[in-house]
């Protein structure tokens, strides 16, 4: 049996999250695991999923409602013991800024482009699977 990673998607919007599992597909790079979807909708399903552990990236739409990905992503940089890292979806290049404040490990723009998701989503899993080992 092949390992497998586990990245989590908040969005309250539905397209967004298919559109981040078509452009990750099963394997986001041949040198890293395949990958099993987590889909939270709403702020307190995340908080949940990240308690249960297991979560290997976070996967966060910045234009989500009613919490954003940024307010998301530093919320639980704060409150959770060794956060997975977080891949954070802005809605322009220029809120790049807004990206580092809410101290994301990386930040790609919508819509989802499936090349530059899948080699940010490739890096990050990567980075964890160093920090594991």
């Amino acid at each position: 049996m092949q390992p497998t990673a586990t990245v989590l998607v908040y969005s309250d919007d539905s397209n967004t999250r298919e559109q981040v599992r078509l452009a990750a597909g099963r394997r986001p790079a041949p040198d890293v695991p395949f990958v099993e979807f987590l889909e939270c909708a709403t702020p307190a399903a995340v908080l949940r999923e990240l308690d249960r552990g297991g979560v290997d990236v976070c996967v966060l739409d910045g234009e989500a409602v009613p919490m954003g990905g940024m307010g998301m992503c530093r919320q639980i940089k704060d409150e959770v013991f060794n956060c997975p890292p977080v891949l954070l979806l802005i809605g322009r290049p220029q809120d790049a800024w807004l990206a580092t404040w809410s101290r994301a490990d990386a930040a790609v723009t919508l819509p989802v482009e499936p090349v530059e998701f899948a080699s940010a989503l490739a890096s990050l899993l990567r980075q964890g699977r160093l920090q594991s080992a």
